[in-house]
């Protein structure tokens, strides 16, 4: 049966009844197996167009941070699933433990990624990919060598953002692959300015889902979006030990070859949970307009924000959000 019956966030700080979202529905596979396994047998349901040079595109996290997808997971779905595969990120726009590439290569041994080729796509320059139908851009820099691969899997820690809400994979992207001097600046900032700040809330989310499309322009069919819900903080993995304490349960992972229908279904499922456990979350994703990633992607026509979700744990039963975390443990410290 299709998701009916829910509320959920669409444009904004607003929310809509899932059956006034109109379109075509797409397929969102769902597991709350949170282990390795679990990874890579959701992983395989989406990854049917992954050939080539694959890029990994995930946050690898400021120095020792405490949220981010566990490494071994990780190592087991490349060696696995992905032989070959590399793991691509970008340096900040922000000063800190990845501003420089010399700074990211030390952060990124000291929280363990070196059981695989680790790419920064902004160590030689940029490249402009193209914006099609973007209201603030035409085109946005990129980290040169994203250019050098033929698919890009989306492995994304699903938590709060400071600015955007909450990240998913349409901000591991659209942040995630922007380079650090150029693209980063364009999302975060009017020209001449450097006060993060300085962009409206939702202007912000046009900013940064515009320069996802560019992404998922470039790879096309070659790109699919895995969201991992667990330890999901309201603090994005770029604060680090200074992210703020997680009190929403871990829910499980979601998966699809549509980013919109992978983000609204994560965004939909932390709303099924009980009051109690997502406020936090919610109150952050509402407080900033995130819904807007939503709304505008859709707008764009990136995906679908109405979906079926295939709950893989009981035998392929597609199943609504509800119905799928009514047996969430809450959180406890």
């Amino acid at each position: 049966m299709a998701i009916k019956n829910i509320i959920a966030g669409i444009g904004g700080n607003r929310y809509v009844p899932y059956e006034e979202r109109t379109g075509n529905e797409s397929i969102v596979y769902f597991t709350r197996d949170l282990s390795p396994e679990g990874l890579r047998k959701i992983y395989r349901r989406v990854s049917g167009n992954i050939s080539g040079r694959v890029a990994v595109k995930l946050h690898t996290g400021e120095q020792n941070g405490p949220n981010i997808i566990p490494r071994p997971w990780v190592k087991e779905l490349v060696d696995q699933d992905i032989p070959g595969g590399t793991i691509v990120e970008t340096n900040t726009y922000y000063d800190g433990d990845r501003y420089t590439t010399e700074l990211h290569r030390r952060t990124l041994e000291v929280n363990g990624w070196t059981f695989c080729p680790v790419d920064i796509l902004d160590e030689e320059g940029t490249v402009m990919l193209p914006v099609h139908g973007g209201k603030w851009f035409r085109e946005m820099s990129m980290g040169s060598h994203i250019t050098d691969y033929d698919s890009m899997v989306a492995l994304t820690h699903f938590k709060g953002h400071t600015k955007g809400g909450f990240g998913g994979s349409n901000k591991n992207l659209g942040i995630g692959c922007a380079d650090g001097r150029i693209g980063k600046a364009m999302i975060h900032t009017t020209p001449g300015s450097d006060d993060l700040w300085d962009i409206g809330e939702e202007e912000f989310m046009e900013r940064m889902t515009e320069s996802t499309k560019a992404v998922t322009d470039h790879f096309g069919r070659h790109i699919t979006y895995v969201n991992v819900l667990r330890n999901m903080s309201v603090s994005c993995d770029c604060e680090g030990c200074a992210a703020m304490p997680v009190v929403t349960p871990n829910i499980g992972i979601v998966a699809s070859t549509d980013i919109l229908a992978a983000d609204q279904a994560s965004v939909d499922l932390v709303y099924a949970l009980d009051e109690k456990d997502h406020a936090d979350l919610v109150e952050r994703i509402q407080s900033r307009h995130g819904h807007r990633q939503l709304s505008y992607m859709k707008e764009l026509g990136m995906g679908n924000d109405r979906y079926v979700l295939i709950d893989m744990d009981n035998g392929d039963v597609r199943s609504c959000p509800k119905e799928a975390v009514k047996d969430v443990v809450p959180f406890e410290a």
